[in-house]
């Protein structure tokens, strides 16, 4: 059963970071159904933990609304990612090792000049994927379960934001990759101060970004 409920959220998640469903959008249980490819018994399972976490409300009589992506919720969770990454960002700092470190510079940097180049949507897929397993890698070197737990979910709604609000462009693409530099070069010097400074500068761009559109 555990299986059946993780494989529905799954579903339920990839559709959001897909596309496939809209911050704002209202469904029907059977239009979610079809969608998801999942039983009326495993969605009604699903929907307690998802309207727990915010990613959706379910609305007697009318049906089910994907949250929508307003000044709050952008603030809520802005507030709540530098409270993660932060100390993330801390503990990255002191474990991670200088070729693990390195390799992400390398990464950062050969993407970055690719792009002054000429941006595509090659490219930009290609950054959002190193973009991702950046910050995963941080959160992961904390080892604390229910930190990454959180992350995640948060990770969700943050998506949300960007695919409502903030879409990588040839102007927002090289900032938010400099501002991982910055914090990788602050890592490098392992100098947690300055690395979770950097951090929370990047996610105050990436809020400010977004709040402005």
């Amino acid at each position: 059963m555990t299986s059946v409920r993780h494989t529905a959220y799954d579903k339920f998640q990839q559709a959001l970071l897909q596309g496939k469903l809209r911050p704002g959008q209202i469904l029907s249980q059977k239009d979610l159904v079809a969608l998801l490819g999942l039983s009326i018994g495993a969605l009604r399972e699903l929907l307690p933990r998802l309207q727990a976490e915010g990613l959706l409300n379910v609305m007697p009589q009318r049906g089910i609304q994907i949250t929508v992506v307003d000044l709050p919720m952008i603030r809520d969770a802005f507030q709540l990612r530098v409270a993660l990454e932060r100390e993330a960002v801390i503990t990255a700092t002191q474990t991670l090792s200088k070729a693990i470190l390195l390799e992400q510079r390398d990464l950062h940097v050969d993407i970055r000049e690719r792009v002054a180049r000429g941006l595509s949507e090659d490219l930009l897929a290609e950054g959002q994927i190193i973009d991702t397993k950046f910050h995963d890698l941080l959160i992961g070197a904390t080892e604390n379960e229910l930190l990454i737990q959180a992350y995640h979910v948060n990770f969700i709604r943050i998506r949300l934001i960007k695919l409502d609000r903030i879409l990588l462009t040839e102007t927002t693409f090289p900032s938010a990759f400099n501002d991982h530099l910055a914090i990788i070069d602050a890592m490098l010097e392992r100098d947690p101060q300055k690395a979770a400074a950097a951090m929370e500068h990047h996610i105050r761009n990436a809020r400010d970004r977004a709040v402005k559109l």
